[in-house]
């Protein structure tokens, strides 16, 4: 792992690559992931790129893989995994037109047996069709001379000269088919209008679902037939037939004529069954083929198309006998570049090695920060806010242990702690096995498996502090109060409670967090309220002052000296003399103020902390009585006045300090006055240097006052956490306690069970991320808002396993 105060100094370099060793260079250098090429053809088409039809033969061969993939798909066929020690190189020229005529190959002879097994699949389901209607018509031809005298009888009480004619017409036409079950209702309907009710229409249902000949479902058919007089009348009911999707089959009238057909289709059935059989084998043989070797096609086509992707990226020189290309390298891996090169060199036995030459450059280079497993999840929280500015100071780096302080201190308790632990580690012990998994809600819970043992691990300890574990405490040390009744029991036979002073107790300080004689006391809400929203501001003042002292270690490195006058010694005055101020008087107040001592240093005497805070501010006072003193200590007053008037200097210090002092600069250097945009911030128009710092200053001055008070969220949500779980212990778990009997003994598994549930449903997974959101926001916000800038842009270095694992996630 690398630095993480700062990312990585970067290098853009230039390389010079014959022809003949540019693809064996570029595929080493797609191995180790160190470059990030630039485009030098940014202004030239795609289409008119040296390599574009390598590019389009990539994208031919993608297709083919493609298509085989769906055909295994289609046939149920799992496409092996490979393993990272099998996975294959980019192909060398030779290996490309091997593969190229292999998958041609195989997408041809799949296509032509799909195509057969098609055409196969079709015949088959005519004949299945036909033999239906030769044995489901059997019934409605044994009746056809009484079908032909009814409809001749009604022809001519119709009309009476219709008779003679019918009579010459001889016997009945009919058509035969199949049709959808669904369709026949409809059909029928319009039978009847074409043929003004002259159709005598007749249906057998199949047994069985039937393949739909144009979606491939399985539907349920009926075989109909259609008995009707005259040619013109049939041509009508074959067009019908035809638009409802009906097919017409041939079907003798005679039963032997059909008897004997009947045998012809079901030997041509029989045929069809062994030649799909055969078919089918086949392909299985192909497919199973294929499927050994598709996984090292598919990432041999996918690297070799980002090979000649990135050699469309560089410049052919005047001779053209070179390749000359541009990119950003981590200096610290100059040297793998250099020997990438090298192997390509040897690989492709060029006669000219390939060299790289760093290029002097005022471009602002990439971000990059070398992580690991463990911090890789800090360092993307840090980087959703925004990508660090080259070179700056990196808050990722000690996010890695405000993050799941502050996360615990809302989420402190020992038993919830454990639970997040437990999780946590299962998933870093079974990290290799669980790391293939493509689920994209499990991925992100997978991603922060560190981050979330960390929340763990802390919570254990702020649960130690509070000394609550699922809302009750632990007696390890044993209680700090001890007290004679006696006498208080003799004086009040009915004393219900009592009230532990230090000074009338046998009392010491408990030796590891909160005494657990407060899970008894009836005012440990007040206590606790108290405790939490004094840590919440002591901890967020304290975060706060931290982020704007980073702020000097930026402007030492960009060697902004002045800024450490006119920026930060303005920043952090003005935070320490007021809420800094304020800090102090919480510990001034715990330590002075005690139950041992009467008078003005008495508990009852002493002041409010935010009462004292108000009045310091709008200079105002407030009476007390006797023998109670307005201030903790003498002069107080006095100094009180001078940190509120320092603050107030540091406004203007602030608003006006750095626009004069680049003012002043300027007119000593006699520099010309920039053009908008023309660079950072200080590079402005002096205009734009006012306003962009009077935005600055009013963000600072009011932010410091909302910061402040979004710290108090520590308070609040810890309080609430704490009481949720007290409620879910009292109101279900504790319910369980109350039966004395064997029932009692049954019903404890079911109120624990319905506890555990909640207690991980609503405390664990809900409030732990209300807390985790709630630690993004204080570290993103009041935290790197001090001194982060984030105005940056990833490294994207050309490596093949970015590329892969883009792939396999699309």
């Amino acid at each position: 792992m690398g630095d993480m105060f700062r990312s990585e100094e970067m290098a853009l370099c230039q390389l010079f690559i014959q022809p003949e060793a540019a693809y064996a260079s570029i595929a080493e250098l797609g191995e180790s992931g160190c470059v990030q090429f630039r485009d030098l053809n940014e202004e030239v088409s795609a289409f008119q790129r040296k390599y574009v039809t390598e590019v389009r033969r990539c994208d031919d061969m993608e297709r083919r893989l493609r298509y085989v993939e769906t055909e295994m798909k289609n046939d149920g066929l799992k496409l092996p995994e490979l393993r990272q020690d099998e996975e294959p190189g980019a192909p060398n020229p030779r290996e490309i037109v091997d593969l190229e005529a292999q998958l041609e190959k195989t997408e041809n002879e799949l296509r032509e047996m799909s195509a057969n097994g098609a055409s196969l699949n079709a015949n088959y389901r005519h004949m299945q069709e036909l033999k239906n209607v030769l044995e489901n018509t059997t019934g409605f031809f044994s009746d056809q001379e009484n079908i032909n005298l009814d409809i001749n009888r009604r022809m001519s009480i119709i009309d009476p000269s219709l008779q003679q004619v019918g009579g010459q017409r001889g016997q009945l036409a009919f058509v035969a088919g199949v049709i959808k079950l669904e369709k026949f209702f409809s059909f029928e309907r319009m039978l009847w209008r074409i043929s003004r009710g002259n159709i005598f229409l007749r249906r057998s249902d199949i047994d069985g679902l039937c393949d739909d000949e144009e979606t491939g479902r399985p539907v349920l058919k009926t075989v109909f037939v259609a008995f009707f007089q005259g040619e013109q009348l049939k041509q009508r009911i074959k067009k019908v037939c035809a638009g409802y999707h009906a097919s017409v089959y041939p079907c003798p009238s005679s039963h032997a004529e059909r008897a004997e057909m009947i045998k012809d289709v079901n030997v041509r059935l029989e045929d069809l069954k062994l030649v799909l059989s055969q078919s089918a084998d086949h392909r299985s043989r192909v497919l199973s083929s294929a499927s050994k070797h598709l996984p090292r096609w598919s990432i041999m086509v996918r690297k070799m198309k980002a090979i000649y992707h990135i050699l469309n990226y560089f410049n052919p020189d005047v001779t053209g006998k070179c390749l000359i290309g541009e990119g950003w390298v981590p200096t610290n891996d100059i040297l793998t570049v250099q020997d990438a090169l090298a192997r390509a060199s040897k690989i492709s036995e060029s006669s000219i090695p390939a060299f790289m030459n760093v290029i002097e450059t005022n471009e602002q280079p990439p971000t990059y920060t070398r992580t690991n497993k463990f911090t890789s999840g800090f360092q993307n929280l840090v980087d959703s806010y925004g990508m660090a500015s080259y070179r700056e100071v990196n808050p990722a780096l000690y996010a890695c242990i405000t993050f799941p302080f502050l996360f615990a201190v809302m989420f402190g308790d020992l038993g919830h702690g454990l639970i997040l632990v437990a999780v946590a580690a299962y998933l870093i012990i079974k990290e290799k096995q669980l790391a293939s998994i493509r689920e994209e809600i499990f991925n992100i819970f997978f991603s922060g498996r560190y981050i979330i043992f960390l929340m763990g691990i802390f919570s254990i300890y702020t649960g130690f502090i509070y000394n609550d574990i699922f809302s009750k405490s632990m007696n390890i040390f044993g209680s700090g109060w001890h007290m004679n009744y006696t006498r208080a029991v003799i004086e009040d036979e009915n004393l219900k409670s009592i009230t532990l002073r230090p000074n009338d107790t046998v009392w010491k300080t408990y030796p590891f967090g909160m005494d657990p004689i407060w899970q008894m006391a009836d005012n440990k809400i007040i206590f606790l309220n108290t405790f939490k929203m004094k840590l919440s501001i002591i901890v967020g003042v304290l975060h706060m002052i931290f982020g704007v002292s980073m702020s000097v270690v930026n402007f030492v490195y960009y060697k902004k000296y002045a800024s450490i006058f006119l920026e930060f010694l303005p920043q952090v005055l003005f935070l320490l003399l007021l809420f800094g101020y304020m800090v102090f008087m919480m510990f001034f107040k715990w330590v002075v103020y005690n139950d041992t001592v009467e008078g003005a240093l008495s508990p009852a005497c002493a002041p409010s902390i935010l009462i004292l805070f108000i009045n310091m501010i709008l200079q105002g006072s407030q009476d007390t009585p006797e023998p109670c003193k307005e201030f903790m200590f003498d002069g107080q007053k006095t100094i009180q006045q001078v940190f509120v008037i320092v603050a107030i200097i540091c406004i203007p210090w602030m608003l006006l300090g750095k626009p004069l002092y680049i003012m002043l600069k300027r007119k000593t250097s006699g520099a010309p006055e920039p053009k908008p945009g023309s660079g950072g911030h200080d590079d402005e128009p002096m205009g734009e240097i006012f306003i962009h710092q009077a935005i600055h200053t009013i963000e600072y001055v009011l932010s410091t006052v909302s910061h402040t008070a979004s710290y108090l969220r520590l308070w609040a949500l810890s309080l609430a956490h704490a009481q949720l779980s007290e409620v879910l212990w009292s109101m279900v778990f504790s319910m369980g306690f109350g039966y004395d009997n064997y029932i009692g003994s049954i019903l404890i598994y079911i109120f624990f069970g319905a506890w555990a549930l909640l207690t991980v449903g609503i405390l664990v997974l809900i409030e732990g991320l209300s807390a985790f959101l709630h630690t993004l926001r204080l570290h993103w916000v009041e935290f790197m808002s001090k001194f982060y800038e984030g105005a940056g842009y990833a490294f994207e270095p050309f490596a093949f396993k970015t590329i892969l694992d883009v792939s396999e996630d699309d």
